[in-house]
């Protein structure tokens, strides 16, 4: 007798069959096996793949921000907006090259950490990806868009805000918000204007983002008589400031602006209320979310912050209603990254080719109505135009208060 055996099994459902049969039963087993395989494959959950039309090519869009750790509700946000632009536009079954296109994203986690994204950055290249759509952090996106600039492949940040990223003349490097030199100049208006602040202090997370804007809000406040009662440095990982808060405290500032992100901003505002300080906390865009009512508690009320582009309340309404259905309200910067991807698909479609040689030149003449507006670029790479928001937490929410455009601040209307 020959032994036989056919065992069949996935982890959702467990079901194996051992049989022994002769040669002379094999057309009887296999009858009883067909409904057993029957069984088997329907309890799979892998969908298979969707047809694809004969010579359809596969285009790898890269998406990479922080999917884990402190900040990685803003990571996943980021990375939701670009997974929208791709499913839209794949489903308008696109030609591009006289074939068939359908757009795969690929997605790497970077950890808001410089090494590590370079190490991303590296990979992306190996798999050939038409372009990048990120990262979120300016410290992990300025030294991965050297990698990227080698290689040919343009990459888009819709939340890195540094100077830098765009001041080193690489080509194909992109962002979808304002800089830094715009946002400082805004928050510090704000702090000595409507805050009327006299004296105020400053604290940075010593990345390339947090310190870069902490810097240009210091310049502004200078310029505009505010007295600077010191400047702090603490890092991004950091959990207890009381240190540096009992020094801040001692000075009585009126306001005290951090440069970073929320993760370190909600923690150190709440830690300075229970040393007694009663500072008007003011952030950037890092710390401008409303996971600031969480982290801070009831000590957030109050705060000042910016955003380096209009509030995400005022993107379009299709997006809005096409983002929230899928993934629920936006934490921040996701409709400046579901922009970016379309800057990178509309520059594919005006080349004709999802060859990054022939449609990044095109990124720099998209004139695109996106979800924040009109896209257009300048010879950097900056976006045209960019607006600044200052908001303000009132009853636990981010509420948008003013629009700063050109240095003219005008209240927030919807």
């Amino acid at each position: 007798m020959t032994r036989h055996s056919r065992e069949r099994g996935n982890p959702g459902c467990k079901i194996g069959v051992r049989v022994e049969i002769s040669a002379a039963q094999r057309a009887a087993f296999i009858s009883t096996l067909t409904p057993i395989l029957f069984v088997l494959a329907a309890c799979g959950k892998t969908e298979p793949p969707p047809p694809q039309a004969p010579g359809t090519v596969t285009v790898l869009i890269a998406h990479a921000g922080p999917l884990t750790g402190s900040i990685a509700h803003q990571g996943k946000d980021d990375e939701n907006g670009v997974a929208l632009a791709l499913e839209q536009a794949n489903a308008k079954k696109p030609v591009i090259g006289g074939k068939p296109v359908v757009f795969k994203l690929l997605s790497e986690d970077d950890q808001g950490d410089p090494k590590l994204g370079t190490l991303v950055a590296q990979k992306f290249v190996d798999a050939k990806v038409a372009a990048v759509i990120g990262h979120l952090n300016s410290g992990v996106t300025i030294p991965a868009s050297e990698i990227y600039a080698k290689a040919g492949i343009p990459v888009i940040s819709g939340s890195a805000t540094n100077p830098d990223l765009t001041e080193r003349k690489l080509n194909g490097v992109f962002r979808t918000v304002g800089r830094d030199d715009q946002q400082g100049p805004a928050i510090a208006a704000y702090i000595s204007g409507e805050l009327k602040a006299k004296t105020v202090a400053i604290v940075d997370d010593k990345t390339s983002y947090g310190e870069g804007l902490a810097t240009e809000v210091e310049k502004s406040l200078r310029k505009s008589g505010v007295t600077l009662v010191g400047r702090e440095r603490t890092t991004d990982k950091e959990t207890d400031f009381k240190a540096i808060l009992t020094r801040m405290k001692s000075r009585n500032p009126d306001v005290v602006f951090h440069g970073g992100m929320d993760a370190t901003g909600g923690l150190m505002l709440k830690q300075a209320r229970e040393l007694g300080m009663k500072s008007v906390f003011a952030f950037g865009d890092g710390a401008c979310t409303e996971e600031m009512a969480m982290l801070a508690g009831p000590a957030g009320e109050g705060l000042a912050c910016s955003q380096a582009g209009l509030p995400a309340e005022a993107a379009s309404k299709e997006f809005l209603e096409a983002f929230t259905k899928k993934y629920g309200p936006t934490k921040l910067y996701a409709p400046f990254f579901y922009d970016a991807t379309n800057v990178v698909l509309e520059a594919m479609k005006k080349a004709d080719s999802v060859d990054p040689a022939r449609f990044v030149p095109e990124m720099y003449k998209v004139s695109l109505s996106g979800a924040t507006g009109k896209l257009e670029f300048d010879a950097k790479g900056d976006r045209k135009d960019a607006e600044m928001t200052i908001f303000r937490m009132q009853g636990g929410k981010i509420v948008p208060v003013a629009v700063v455009k050109a240095g003219v601040s005008t209240p927030f209307t919807r």
